[in-house]
């Protein structure tokens, strides 16, 4: 049985993958596209980050980005 979650509440659903050589600037791109933040000072960052915003757009609500997958926690019972 799935449960409903306002995250579920969208009309499309764009999946976003950065790929690129080191250093050039990917981790700030989703920074300012989901947190409209910008650092000049930033470290290179190893590894995945997730992140996700919601647009309105005429009377459409998009979503953008990929969120961290759930968890899945397995029942004995």
């Amino acid at each position: 049985m799935a449960t409903y979650t306002a995250d579920d509440d969208y009309d499309f659903l764009y999946k976003v993958v950065l790929i690129g050589d080191s250093g050039v600037g990917k981790s700030n791109l989703l920074s300012r596209f989901t947190r409209n933040e910008f650092s000049l000072e930033s470290k290179s960052t190893i590894g995945v980050e997730f992140a996700t915003r919601t647009i309105h757009v005429d009377d459409k609500i998009i979503k953008a980005g990929h969120r961290r997958p759930r968890k899945k926690i397995q029942s004995d019972h």
